[in-house]
């Protein structure tokens, strides 16, 4: 799995050459996968335990290595075969310093270096042909109120933060999620403190490499990679004006109150799907049922993580279905992998004291998978599902919390409810603390209307192609009901997470005719 997303970092590079940049592009029309690629250092084809990869910080321009090793395992045979030099506390205050220099007015802004939203739309479009044309200055764009007199007008801008941290602890799009927000901070201005998650960091360090060969400037962003306590140091020391954070709850929660509110959070992601009373294509269904549940091994934000189905959907052969697509998965194709951040003990663990709650029942899946060398450490679980009655969820707040509790991996919850039984599922939709992503699945306006009045979830798909899963090609994707909540994939995403609104109100006469001192107020 970790060979298969370092490759896609190297060969999201393929696309370069068709951009209408050619003389630029066309040293990356060779060979794709070597060092041809004049920023890669390494090949992601090649990265063994025979022949690891390294991946380094970089800060005030410079590449810098440590002597603090995290070395992580091949998923697939437990070779050590990435190193991630890691800094330590002791060696934080170049990054402290390097966040320090930048003012909060920003690097540019409305008034201050305008040239450089178009040297960014230059760099964004040599960088990825998705990105060819050189838009990004309207992500600036003012608005003006006339004002209550001759020479008064109000102008609204978007206006950076300046310093910034984009904390991307996501694992399963380890190039889309922390470029995308990357990209968004420097669109506006801001300079940003990157760091993703070590397990997956090599992704990004190739990916800055290649911004720096298309133009960007190396003073613009530094990028680190240390544990969760020298990174939380940095924070504190160095007090970002703005903070996103993508990643556990738990965290998000700790990093709140650290902060002092100054973040914006793309935290866990419980999702649900709901299927209404009209029963429509259940092959289709039970395929993207499959798809948002157990591609990519379960292991994304957006994973589908409880299924409510109507009566009219259990008496058809939709979870037989269910149980034959995720029959289909294999190691051998990694249509089912290893799980990065849960045991097989711990889904196995989590599994049995489902099956202890009254009614429930395990529909299929439930063994480890056989014949491979997955080391101990990460998971190894057939897709699985588990009945639980839905009156059982609802028992009780101890019950609830454990048939709730998000398993980033190849799980999910089914249950079932009647006609009159929809006031229950929308008590569980209440209940959920995590409004990531949701799906009503169903033809029926009146039952959409009912659902989706009656929920928060940022990322709602409706119909009977509805789905919990799928990239922000189109539109946006984010929690919703907190306004901490922060967004990716569209203009009003990067302006709500990395800039604010700025009023200025020029007022340039003239005085009124005759105009007079007034008495005191």
């Amino acid at each position: 799995m970790y060979r298969a997303l370092a490759s896609r970092a190297v060969r999201a590079t393929k696309s370069l050459s068709d951009t209408k940049s050619s003389t630029f592009l066309a040293s990356f029309t060779s060979s794709r996968l070597n060092h041809s690629l004049p920023f890669a250092t390494v090949d992601a084809e090649e990265i063994s335990g025979t022949h690891p990869a390294e991946v380094q910080s970089f800060v005030q321009g410079k590449w810098i290595g440590s002597s603090n090793y995290n070395t992580f395992l091949d998923p697939l045979n437990g070779e050590p075969f990435i190193k991630v030099a890691e800094v330590e506390e002791s060696g934080v205050q170049p990054f402290v310093e390097s966040l320090s220099q930048c003012p909060k007015h920003g690097l540019h802004n409305p008034f201050k270096s305008p040239e450089r939203y178009l040297l960014y739309g230059d760099i964004s479009t040599k960088a990825a042909h998705m990105l060819a044309l050189p838009k990004v200055r309207f992500l600036a764009r003012s608005f003006a109120v006339p004002g209550n007199h001759l020479g008064q007008q109000s102008h609204g801008y978007r206006w950076p933060y300046g310093p910034v941290s984009d904390d991307c602890y996501t694992i399963q799009f380890p190039l889309e999620i922390p470029l995308l927000q990357l990209m968004g901070a420097l669109y506006m201005g801001n300079k940003p403190l990157l760091k993703v998650d070590s397990k997956v960091s090599i992704v990004m360090e190739q990916m800055m490499r290649l911004l720096h060969y298309c133009g960007l400037p190396v003073e613009d962003v530094d990028f680190i990679n240390s544990d969760g306590k020298t990174m939380n140091k940095i924070l504190l020391e160095a007090n970002p004006r703005m903070t996103l954070f993508t990643g556990s709850s738990r965290v998000a929660e700790k990093l709140a109150l650290d902060l002092k509110g100054r973040i914006r959070l793309e935290d866990a992601g419980f999702d649900w799907k709901v299927l209404g009373p009209d029963v429509h294509e259940v092959d289709y269904v039970a395929w993207v049922c499959d798809q948002d549940a157990y591609a990519c091994s379960g292991q994304k934000c957006s994973a589908q993580s409880m299924l409510f189905m109507h009566e009219n959907w259990a008496k058809t052969s939709l979870v037989s279905k269910l149980k034959d697509l995720a029959g289909r998965r294999k190691l051998e194709d990694l249509t089912i992998g290893p799980v990065l951040t849960f045991t097989t003990e711990a889904m196995l663990e989590h599994m049995e004291n489902l099956l202890q709650i009254q009614g429930s029942k395990l529909l299929f899946g439930g063994k480890p998978l056989k014949n491979h060398s997955i080391p101990s450490i990460y998971g190894a679980l057939e897709p699985t599902a588990v009945y639980v009655p839905i009156e059982e969820i609802l028992k009780d707040s101890k019950t609830y919390e454990l048939v709730t509790r998000e398993i980033f991996g190849p799980f999910q919850i089914v249950t079932e409810y009647t006609k009159d039984q929809l006031p229950l599922v929308l008590d569980a939709l209440e209940r959920m603390h995590a409004h990531l992503t949701a799906a009503v699945v169903s033809n029926d306006p009146i039952f959409i209307q009912e659902v989706i009045g009656n929920s928060v979830n940022g990322t709602t798909y409706a119909g009977l192609r509805g789905r919990t899963t799928g990239a922000p090609q189109n539109h946006w994707f984010g929690p919703a009901g907190d306004p901490r909540g922060a967004g990716i994939g569209t203009p009003e995403a990067i302006k709500l997470v990395w800039s604010c609104h700025r009023e200025i109100i020029y007022d340039f006469g003239p005085v009124p005719r005759g105009w007079e001192l007034p008495p005191s107020t």
